[in-house]
């Protein structure tokens, strides 16, 4: 009963503020004891705006559900900037952490969000429509994850790159 008050209580904070929430994984761990198996839960969730700022979150509790909440806070607590052109990135890049590498190739509009797990997750929360990924290393959900925000925090803009090199963007004539 407890439970179900809980939950209505705090049935979805994540509509409050425009953010969205995605549960990428979550672990059992159990404790062997005198009397039994002890359970802890451990739960990795993603946290975005869906234009541009993106973090994920790490928590672990007795329950699923305050694991689950821990987790959700601190995937707010440090969100990011990612740099989008359109509905996709603006050039391939890859990212790497611990033994996870993802590669991110931009696509054409409507091609959609051609990735799995931690990386299409990372993806839909950070805004970006038109991806295609590939996870090349360890298939650890965390470091695929971490992978993932390394890869869209290096993206730079075109712009950028060209007032580094002290040039300016040419301006585009129809044809």
């Amino acid at each position: 009963m407890a439970y179900n008050n809980r939950r209505q209580d705090n049935a979805n904070p994540a509509e409050d503020n425009g953010m969205t929430e995605k549960v990428v994984f979550i672990n059992r761990c159990a404790k062997v004891v005198k009397g039994g198996r002890r359970f802890s839960f451990s739960a990795l969730v993603v946290a975005g705006d869906q234009k541009g700022k993106v973090g994920f979150g790490f928590g672990k509790a007795n329950e699923v559900s305050d694991a689950i909440k821990k987790a959700s806070e601190s995937s707010r607590k440090d969100l990011v900037t990612v740099n989008l052109l359109n509905a996709t990135i603006p050039h391939e890049v890859t990212g790497e952490h611990g033994g996870g590498r993802v590669l991110l190739k931009p696509a054409s509009p409507g091609t959609g969000i051609i990735a799995g797990g931690g990386v299409r997750a990372v993806c839909e929360a950070a805004g970006v429509k038109d991806v295609l990924a590939k996870s090349l290393g360890s298939s650890n959900h965390a470091n695929v994850v971490k992978a993932t925000l390394a890869a869209l925090t290096s993206l730079r803009l075109p712009d950028e790159i060209f007032t580094m090199r002290g040039k300016k963007l040419a301006e585009k004539k129809a044809l």
